[in-house]
């Protein structure tokens, strides 16, 4: 018998209140044991929200459709005494900003070992000696367990951050863009920090980034987001090398690269549809250079690439994009 996905989305619909379209608009998505899967779009596409999910950590007045399933267990439908433990040993997060997620008025041994020992999963003197291992594994010295967050830099609290999401030996990890707020060579820490520890440990990660670069150095799969949609999915080797969704193509032609011709990077024009409006057709449309009457009259459907498998694009025309990908 196959053993279920680390997270398997399927049919994610989320609408809020003062909202006329959903934020999150059939959503499906899998990370398996083991599988490091990126998300990526602009700030807004509802990311964030997707990974969240997971952990039941939704708006207040959230309507929901769908499952949303962790190691083969519906979140959604999940009594609230089951949701704290699946956040206490299940699945864990290592949020966008590690000083506004640690009480800078405990100390770092605190900070990991309370979950554990509040919910008697462990005694205290294995707690830390737990902890312990894994600030070791972060590369973090145990003298960090007596001090205070203030004591500690960005780079630090971050490996901090890993390790406390370690602490309960998840089977999925939900990265909400970890390395946002640290510097060029201490991203590149982390990320090779992240890789060694999910192979050490196979669990499943879920890596949110608007950073392509970071999605292609760090993913095994790559799930491309556009106002709450999923529009394109793939390897990540095929997704960057063969894109067939305009807003794939659109993001990878405005990444920075050392082999780019001189001048401005390409930008895409327009905002992103605003969530109090509804809009018909191809949410991406009125931002697409290839798009046509098609576009504005019906929603794309994702659809296998030919001959690319495990690829899916939901475009009108992706085969256009396939042969014209270098004009996008």
């Amino acid at each position: 018998m196959t053993p279920p996905y680390a997270l398997d989305i399927q049919g994610l619909r989320i609408t809020l209140p003062g909202t006329t379209r959903r934020v999150l608009d059939g959503v499906d998505l899998t990370v398996a044991a083991g599988e490091t899967v990126a998300l990526v779009g602009e700030s807004g596409s509802g990311k964030t929200l997707t990974s969240r999910s997971a952990l039941s950590l939704l708006p207040p007045g959230a309507l929901t459709e769908g499952t949303v399933a962790v190691a083969g267990d519906d979140v959604l439908t999940m009594s609230a005494a089951r949701v704290r433990a699946l956040r206490t040993g299940t699945v864990a997060m290592i949020f966008q900003d590690p000083r506004a997620a640690i009480n800078p008025l405990r100390r770092i041994g605190d900070f990991l070992t309370e979950s554990s020992v509040l919910t008697r999963t462990m005694s205290r003197p294995a707690a830390t000696a737990r902890a312990t291992e894994l600030l070791g594994a972060v590369g973090v010295d145990d003298s960090a367990l007596g001090k205070y967050p203030g004591q500690l830099s960005g780079g630090m609290l971050q490996r901090v951050m890993i390790a406390a999401s370690l602490m309960g030996d998840p089977a999925l990890l939900l990265a909400d863009e970890p390395t946002t707020a640290l510097d060029v060579t201490t991203q590149a820490e982390v990320v090779a920090l992240l890789r060694r520890l999910q192979q050490r440990f196979g669990t499943g990660l879920l890596f949110v980034t608007h950073d392509l670069g970071l999605a292609a150095a760090l993913s095994d799969r790559v799930y491309v987001m556009y106002a709450g949609r999923i529009v394109e999915s793939s390897p990540a080797h095929d997704l960057f090398a063969h894109p067939r969704h305009p807003y794939t193509a659109a993001l990878l032609a405005s990444t920075p690269r050392l082999d780019a011709p001189a001048g401005r990077l390409p930008a895409i024009d327009g905002p992103p549809p605003d969530l109090r409006t509804e809009v018909s057709g191809c949410l991406f449309a009125p931002r697409c250079p290839l798009a046509t009457e098609v576009c504005d009259q019906r929603e794309p459907e994702p659809r296998p690439v030919p001959d690319r498998p495990g690829h899916q694009a939901a475009c009108h025309h992706s085969d256009r994009l396939g042969r014209r990908a270098a004009d996008v």
